[in-house]
């Protein structure tokens, strides 16, 4: 009996502090319409050899050993009318023309969900919450869809931490 009396004063209290954390969170977005839009312009390239060119302006005389201009007209390019002859009949020649309509000049900001006349374009309509819901209680979430352009998300993190 002494011997285990002797036991039990060598033994040490044991102790441990406990933290328990409950976190949650729930967040509901509705995404708001956007329009982005990038025009572009005309674009024209003439090169060759061993050729001559001539042109004739609107309303001019022929021009030799030109190339023309564009025209353009609320930003819509039109390309020259070429006449393109080789110089040495039997020679090599080259000749290239290179021409790039561009986007016609807007007279309006483009309307939200829309499609405009610009070439590249990416326009998102605005989301409609209808239904968009979020619950948390201390043991379940309960997440409702909205309409489009709606996100919704919800959380619970447990935390339980023992420390000697």
């Amino acid at each position: 009996m002494k011997k285990l009396f002797l036991l039990l004063l060598l033994a040490s209290p044991a102790s441990a502090d406990i933290h328990h954390l409950i976190s949650k969170s729930t967040a509901l977005k509705v995404n708001a319409g956007a329009t982005q839009t990038t025009r572009l312009g005309t674009s024209y390239s003439v090169s060759g050899s061993g050729v001559d060119t001539s042109y004739t302006p609107s309303g001019g005389s022929a021009v030799s050993d030109g190339l023309g201009s564009l025209t353009i007209a609320s930003g819509v390019g039109s390309i020259p009318s070429l006449e393109v002859t080789q110089k040495t009949a039997g020679n090599s020649f080259s000749f290239s023309q290179n021409f790039r309509q561009g986007d016609a000049l807007s007279t309006s900001a483009p309307t939200v969900g829309t499609v405009g006349n610009f070439s590249e374009q990416t326009s998102t309509l605005a989301g409609s919450a209808g239904s968009l819901a979020g619950t948390i209680t201390d043991t379940a979430i309960t997440l409702t869809a909205g309409n489009s352009g709606t996100e919704v998300v919800g959380q619970i993190i447990n935390e339980l931490r023992i420390v000697d």
